[in-house]
């Protein structure tokens, strides 16, 4: 299959393990070798009002992934 980033952004990931909705894919890493992705990365939701910061940025390893859907990700964490 092939994608595009933007393709992955409009998607929201799901964990399977517990039906969490981690949110919405913000960027991915690739392999500068082979140009395959790695990873995707879902950013970490803001702190009180956005005062306190925010959380760390999730990455899910591309092994991690069970199904990619027309408007959802399924991932196992």
């Amino acid at each position: 299959m092939i994608f595009k980033i933007n393709d992955l952004k409009s998607k929201e990931v799901i964990n399977i393990s517990d039906g969490a909705r981690l949110g919405f894919v913000h960027d991915a890493e690739f392999d500068s070798e082979n140009g395959n992705i790695t990873s995707i990365i879902i950013p970490g939701s803001y702190k009180f009002m956005g005062i306190f910061g925010k959380e760390n940025d999730l990455s899910i390893p591309w092994e991690n992934i069970e199904k990619i859907g027309e408007d959802l990700i399924i991932v196992k964490l």
